[in-house]
């Protein structure tokens, strides 16, 4: 008898009388006894078989996985997956951190007609925009009315009382969302407008969705904020007590007031132009900078010039916006003549002719009537496009 063969039957002896032992029986045979077994002998043909298994088996080298380094992108991995999750947890790199080309200058290296669109685009905005106007006041006591405009872009960025938990921030003075519900921002808006409103990561997105609606507006699309931290990789210290997964994201909450339409009001809008995600490198400790991002994915896709950014900081002032906020250290607001710039009714950017032609445009509506029905009656799904 080989050696491998009196290995395996001492470890099934020993397996045997711990499983009796376990089970209350007082020896091998009592059990076996228990369970109406018998033990009829194995074929030899049979015993050479396992043996030749096992041996070749246990030749083959053993795979192993201490950490992440057969994972990471560019090598050949002996995993036909690429575990990005296991990579952050042994490196704190986040996998968001992989993806390309998620910078604006270089988004669209590979598509040269969206480069060109978005070029034409900002060189247009650039052109119509209004010069930058803010306002340092306390949102908490001012009386929005008294601006006696209407805007067709609302981006509030409020200072949520989790970003002292989840960013450290201290130096300010945190907003609960009862007091963000009440500014009166249905008052501000136009009959068509739009408003962007930043809500964290945790109740936020609720509680913003009521915002939303006790102002007059709708949801219609949430913007998302994937956070890299390659500059800086590690773990989260800062856990939000009833999270279950490590948050690494913000959400940007879209509400639409009044009918607005992709296929009718391309007057007003151009949408597919930019995607609802941000891809950018986390803030530092204790900072609440929102990435520039967002400030052109609404330029680029609502072309009304009122546009009116809440909570702003020096660092958000911006031409073509009037930034109010408590943080900012001057003002330069004057009512009469932020007014007299639309006096002319000049409200929105216009488009070129280039630009309406290398703008993707949204599918024509669906519709199965024949051409004789179709004159009298309109079709069913016109006009019913999402933004």
């Amino acid at each position: 008898m080989s050696e491998t063969l009196k290995m395996l039957k001492e470890q099934s002896k020993i397996r045997k009388k711990l499983l009796a032992k376990t089970l209350g029986f007082s020896d091998v045979e009592q059990f076996r006894h228990a369970l109406n077994s018998h033990r009829e002998p194995m074929p030899m043909s049979s015993v050479r078989k396992f043996i030749n298994k096992f041996n070749s088996e246990s030749k083959s080298p053993e795979h192993t996985y201490k950490d992440s380094s057969t994972f990471l992108k560019g090598t050949q991995s002996s995993n036909p997956h690429n575990d990005y999750c296991q990579h952050f947890v042994d490196t704190g790199q986040r996998p968001q951190n992989f993806i390309r080309d998620v910078g604006l200058t270089d988004r669209f290296e590979e598509y040269p007609k969206l480069r060109k669109l978005i070029r034409l685009k900002d060189e247009l905005i650039q052109q119509t925009s209004t010069p930058p106007m803010f306002l340092k006041c306390d949102l908490s006591t001012y009386d929005l009315k008294t601006l006696n405009i209407k805007f067709d872009v609302i981006l509030v960025e409020p200072p949520l009382e989790e970003y002292q938990r989840t960013l450290g921030v201290t130096n300010t003075k945190f907003w609960n969302w009862k007091q963000i519900m009440d500014l009166e921002l249905g008052e501000l808006a136009a009959n068509r407008s739009f408003i962007f409103l930043w809500c964290g990561s945790s109740d936020g997105l609720d509680k913003g969705r009521d915002c939303l609606r006790h102002w007059g507006f709708r949801r219609c699309e949430d913007i998302c904020w994937i956070q890299t931290n390659s500059k800086n990789p590690g773990h989260s210290k800062s856990l939000e007590p009833n999270a279950v997964f490590q948050r690494t994201k913000e959400h940007c909450l879209m509400g639409i007031k009044g009918t607005v339409r992709r296929s009718s009001d391309g007057d007003y809008i151009h949408a597919n132009v930019d995607i609802d995600l941000i891809i950018t490198e986390e803030n530092g400790h204790g900072s609440m900078e929102k990435p520039v991002e967002i400030f052109h994915i609404i330029e680029h896709f609502c072309l009304g010039k009122r546009r009116l950014h809440l909570f702003g900081r020096d660092s958000t002032i911006r031409p073509g916006w009037l930034t109010l906020g408590h943080e900012l250290t001057n003002s330069n607001f004057n009512s009469a003549m932020y007014c007299g710039y639309f006096n002319n009714g000049q409200l929105t950017t216009g488009c070129t002719d280039r630009i309406e032609e290398l703008r993707p445009k949204s599918p024509p509506p669906k519709c199965k009537l024949s051409m004789g029905i179709r004159k009298g009656i309109s079709c069913m799904n016109r006009n019913r496009g999402r933004l």
